[in-house]
């Protein structure tokens, strides 16, 4: 998330960072009120029972979650466009640049 607000606050878009906070933030309330209604897409693909994503209003980007009995696990916040299975991975598990 941090590198998506830098990134548009490097290109003088000050407004979009914050617009992007806000949609964040509105992503946040709306999967923790209502956890289930996150696309599962990603779950079988990723071999991850429960990974949910929840798009960005007016944002390409997906926050992927996972539902427990207790809370919500936030795992990634990544740009739609990303070939996902490749950035769900660990830092430390990724190969290449």
């Amino acid at each position: 998330m941090d590198e998506i607000i830098a990134h548009y606050l490097g290109e003088n878009a000050e407004s979009a960072a914050l617009g992007f906070i806000d949609a964040l933030e509105q992503a946040y309330v709306h999967i923790g009120r209502h956890a289930g209604t996150g696309s599962l897409r990603y779950a079988q693909e990723m071999n991850v029972p429960g990974l949910r994503f929840w798009p960005l209003t007016r944002y390409p980007h997906l926050v992927f979650y996972v539902e427990r009995a207790d809370h919500i696990d936030v795992w990634r916040v990544l740009h739609g466009k990303r070939d996902i299975p490749t950035w769900m991975q660990e830092p430390s598990d990724k190969v290449g640049p």
